[in-house]
């Protein structure tokens, strides 16, 4: 999930506790899910997320206003499981398994069953951002990240 509140490090990262696919968040010693940092699923992606609806678009099935995700294979807007399951029902019928919460602009693989690290998997990075700059104003601050290395010296 997003975090609001910027830091000027993070902690360093205890490779024992990390799994090769994820990099622990700010706070996740207090309960905070671990987004990966690696996705098979990324050739789903939309070609041009660049241009995305604004996150104050409502469920295009519904009309409801929150708790609406961006799904950044086809780029419909659809409310969450919390609301009436529209972007759910949407992944189970096109197979289309990226998306975006316009709520904390967290992204969630519906296939790996998990959080990814927008900031980390290069080809999210364009949805992240343009969806910060349409909710807040102004581009998101720059987190510094260190890769962790693999045993084959591959960066991830």
């Amino acid at each position: 999930m997003a975090n609001k509140a910027s830091s000027s490090s993070l902690p360093s990262i205890n490779e024992d506790a990390a799994s090769a696919d994820e990099v622990p968040l700010y706070g996740s010693d207090s309960g905070c899910v671990e987004a990966r940092t690696h996705c098979d699923h990324l050739a789903s992606l939309s070609q041009d997320l660049t241009h995305i609806p604004t996150p104050d678009t409502p469920c295009n099935r519904c009309e409801h206003p929150d708790e609406n995700w961006l799904c950044l294979c086809c780029k419909d807007v659809l409310c969450s499981r919390f609301v009436n399951k529209h972007m759910l029902e949407h992944n189970q019928q096109s197979d289309h398994c990226l998306a975006l919460s316009y709520s904390d602009l967290s992204v969630w693989c519906f296939s790996c069953d998990a959080y990814l690290d927008a900031q980390v998997i290069l080809p999210l990075r364009p949805a992240y951002e343009t969806a910060y700059i349409l909710k807040f104003g102004e581009a998101p601050p720059l987190r510094s990240i260190e890769y962790l290395q693999i045993g084959d010296g591959k960066q991830r």
